[in-house]
């Protein structure tokens, strides 16, 4: 019997098919659950991106800092224009931080490239600063002294660029992000340019104290391919959109 009468002489209809538009009911309010749950899902993420961001920013930061005050206690008492440049391009290195931690923090795709662009604008002053002081350094020359500080030197500047280069790639590439993916780079060739420093207390040691300026000289034009390959970076890729060779 597919129909029953009630108490009120209403009849009740036991038809599977007569239940449907409440099971359909019951879909159209799962299925709206799903689609706001799913928006959230997505805001969820990007606050994820934008924490990692900021603390792998922070790190970096932090850092570069200690490696550019050390480097600078030593420059003060070895007066060395090689070390003057790493220096100088360390600090810059490290204030990129503020711009790339400040898009994180607001998570904004065209702040992301805006700091990526003011990470290149940094890399090139860092570089014609550096240029200004070695062709000084030409024209009036000096003695150097503490040269075994100024090797210290050279090795804290490599160790703390390879560093902030692990956690600025590492975090980058992860995050599908350009402007520290650039950045990271920067810090990894910079560990090179520090040995630099220490290549300069070794030949002045051996007496010849125009390799000095010279290095210095070296140091500043592989601060300019930097800038250029920054530049390439930045200019090509989007957040988001990493470039094949950078994912390996």
């Amino acid at each position: 019997m597919s129909h029953l009468p009630g108490p009120d002489g209403t009849v009740l209809c036991l038809h599977e098919s007569d239940h449907e538009p409440e099971q359909v009911g019951l879909r159209l309010v799962e299925n709206k659950r799903e689609e706001h749950e799913h928006p959230q899902g997505l805001v969820d993420r990007s606050i994820l991106r934008s924490r990692a961001g900021i603390r792998a920013v922070s790190w970096s930061l932090a850092i570069l800092t200690i490696t550019a005050v050390a480097q600078a206690f030593i420059y003060s008492r070895t007066l060395s224009v090689a070390l003057l440049a790493d220096l100088i391009h360390n600090f810059g290195d490290a204030l990129t931080a503020i711009p790339l931690g400040l898009a994180f923090f607001f998570r904004s795709v065209k702040g992301e490239r805006l700091a990526g662009l003011a990470v290149v604008l940094a890399i090139l002053i860092s570089a014609l600063v550096a240029l200004g002081q070695t062709i000084e350094r030409f024209i009036h020359p000096r003695s150097l002294s503490h040269l075994w500080l100024l090797a210290a030197a050279g090795v804290i500047g490599f160790v703390g660029n390879e560093i902030a280069a692990q956690v600025r790639l590492r975090a980058g590439r992860k995050l599908q992000s350009p402007a520290l993916v650039a950045d990271g780079q920067h810090a990894r060739v910079d560990g090179f340019v520090s040995l630099g420093v220490l290549a300069s207390a070794t030949v002045v040691a051996l007496g010849l104290n125009l390799a000095d300026p010279i290095i210095g000289l070296v140091i500043t034009a592989v601060i300019l391919h930097i800038t250029w390959e920054s530049w390439h970076t930045i200019s090509t890729t989007d957040p988001g959109e990493m470039l094949e060779h950078e994912q390996h």
